[in-house]
C-alpha cells in the first residue's frame, strides 16, 4: 500500500494523505493585501487536481511593517476575512485542508513597500536587502510583533483555515533572530544560544495559542540550516525543533534559512533531508520535507525511507495544477 496516500494527524486534525502544497507567493492580492478572485481560483484549481491533502497558502503579513512585496496577502488588522472565507470554502469544497502561513519580513522589507523603516534583530543589512539598514528591534517591539502573530492567527481561524503556519525561514524576521549571521544582539534574544535565538519563536507560539486555543493546529516552518560558515547548523536545527515542540508546535516544516529555499550544491529530490532525518528521530510530532520533489514516485520514496511524515511539492504544483498527470 502506498505510504503517500495514507492519513496523517497533525495535532487534532487528520489529513487524508501525506502530500502537501507548501507556501509559494503568487503576488495576486490587491494593494491592500486583499484576496482577489485570481488568488481563489489558483488555490481551488490546485486543490481539485493536484492530489494533495493540505495546502499551506503563501505568506501573509501580520502587520504592515512586515509586508515583503507588492501583491502579498494580508492577515493584518483590517484584513478582508470574507474574501479569505471565500477562498477556504472553495478549497474545502474540493476535500482539501488549508493552513495560512503567517509572516513578518523584518529586515528583508523596504520602506518603499511598507511605508515604514525596516526592522530586524540587529542593525545589520539583510543579505538580499542592502539599500536600507534596519533598526534593531526593542523588546517592546518584539512583544508587539508576537501579539500581531497571535491576532493574525485568530483572523485565520475566523476565516475558516484549518490551521496556521508560523514562517521562520528564508531570511524573514523570525529566521533572522534564529540565524547568527544577522543576529548580533547582546540581550536574551541574542545568538549566544539556541534557546536565546528561539525566544521570539516561543513568544509567538504563546501569543498564537492564547488566540486560537490548544486544539487548533499550529505549524512552524523553520529555516533550520544556513549552509554557510557562521550560520545556523544541523545541530542547531535539532535543538530548535525540540524547543518548538515543547513550546506547542504541532508540525515542523523544514527548509532553508538565510539562503532561501535552496541548498547550495544540491538539487536532488528532498534536498533538505539531512535536517528532516536528524529531527525526525528527536521529536514526536510530524515533520514535513520539501525541496526538489517533482513526482509522486519521488515523494513516495522519501516517505518509505523514513525521511519525513509529509512531503511538500512546490514548484511543480506552482507551475501546473495537473503536475502529476
Amino acid at each position: 500500500m502506498s505510504c503517500l496516500f495514507t492519513p496523517v494527524t497533525i495535532g487534532h486534525l487528520t489529513l487524508k494523505n501525506r502530500l502537501a502544497m507548501p507556501p509559494m507567493a503568487t503576488a495576486k492580492a490587491d494593494e491592500a493585501g486583499r484576496v482577489t478572485q485570481a488568488v481563489c481560483d489558483y488555490y481551488q484549481e490546485r486543490a481539485r487536481y493536484s492530489k494533495i491533502g493540505l495546502i499551506i497558502t503563501e505568506h501573509s503579513f501580520v502587520c504592515r511593517q512586515g509586508k515583503a512585496h507588492p501583491g502579498q496577502t494580508s492577515l493584518a488588522e483590517g484584513a478582508d476575512l470574507a474574501a479569505w472565507r471565500h477562498l477556504t470554502d472553495a478549497v474545502h469544497g474540493e476535500g482539501v485542508k488549508i493552513f495560512a502561513q503567517l509572516s513578518h519580513a523584518g529586515s528583508a522589507a523596504t520602506s518603499a513597500v511598507t511605508g515604514q523603516a525596516p526592522v530586524g534583530p540587529s542593525a545589520v543589512f539583510h543579505p538580499k536587502q542592502t539599500k536600507e539598514l534596519p533598526e534593531a528591534m526593542t523588546v517592546e517591539q518584539i512583544h508587539a510583533v508576537a501579539r500581531a502573530f497571535g491576532d493574525a492567527a485568530r483572523r485565520a481561524r475566523e476565516a475558516g483555515f484549518d490551521g496556521v503556519e508560523i514562517h521562520s525561514a528564508h531570511g524573514y524576521l523570525l529566521n533572522q533572530f534564529y540565524s547568527p549571521l544577522v543576529n548580533r544582539r547582546k540581550d536574551e534574544y541574542g545568538p549566544q544560544s539556541v534557546e536565546n535565538r528561539t525566544r521570539f519563536h516561543r513568544e509567538v507560539l504563546q501569543a498564537v495559542r492564547r488566540e486560537v486555543g490548544e486544539e487548533y493546529p499550529v505549524a512552524v516552518r523553520l529555516g533550520g540550516c544556513d549552509y554557510q560558515e557562521g550560520g545556523s547548523t544541523l545541530e542547531d536545527c535539532v535543538e530548535a525543533c525540540r524547543i518548538l515542540e515543547e513550546s506547542g508546535a504541532d508540525l515542523l516544516h523544514l527548509t532553508g534559512g538565510m539562503n532561501g529555499f535552496v541548498r547550495p550544491g544540491h538539487g536532488e529530490p528532498g534536498y533538505f533531508r539531512d535536517m528532516a532525518l536528524a529531527v525526525k528521530g528527536k521529536v514526536g510530532i510530524p515533520v514535513m520535507l520539501t525541496g526538489g520533489v517533482t513526482t509522486l514516485a519521488q515523494a513516495e520514496e522519501l516517505l518509505e525511507q523514513g525521511c519525513a511524515d509529509l512531503i511538500g511539492v512546490g514548484r511543480a504544483i506552482f507551475r501546473n495544477a495537473h503536475w502529476d498527470d
